[in-house]
């Protein structure tokens, strides 16, 4: 192994030269962009789903003051969701270099339809989530309170 990075050491510059081409070329297919949600806006949806699972869990009884662990799992979840929908955001906008490159007319205003789709397709998908299991978590803490 010694014998190959000695012997290309002379040839460093033009190698990372050669292999930048390579990459460039393939750009229009493996450089993408991808939207990551960042600052206020992750904020927005953490609060959004504490309240949501606040108000799910109301709902069928669930409250702060029978169960003082409930904010942490509240906290926990929320992120959780968030990050749900923080992921698909950015799993589903990926661009391609030559898109960006091509785009015409107003694409700020077209990616932000297309974002607000996103986010409230991965918001309700994720509240669903949410509500499917909540039922696991009402039978945990019945069991909890008959242990106790």
């Amino acid at each position: 192994m010694a014998t190959l990075w000695d012997g290309q050491k002379g040839a460093e510059e033009p190698a990372a030269a050669a292999l930048a081409s390579q990459i460039l070329s393939r750009a229009d297919r493996d450089v993408t962009f991808i939207v990551h949600l960042v600052g206020e806006s992750q904020s927005l949806l953490v609060r959004h789903f504490v309240v949501f699972i606040e108000t799910e869990l109301a709902k069928r009884g669930i409250s702060y003051g029978v169960h003082p662990l409930l904010r942490p799992f509240i906290e926990t979840h929320a992120r959780e969701l968030t990050d749900f929908v923080l992921q698909g955001i950015g799993l589903r906008h990926q661009f391609g270099l030559q898109a960006l490159e091509t785009m015409a007319g107003d694409p700020s205003r077209l990616l932000r339809v297309d974002l607000w789709d996103s986010l409230q397709c991965h918001i309700n998908d994720a509240q669903r989530h949410f509500v499917s299991g909540v039922g696991g978590l009402q039978r945990i803490l019945l069991q909890v309170e008959s242990g106790a």
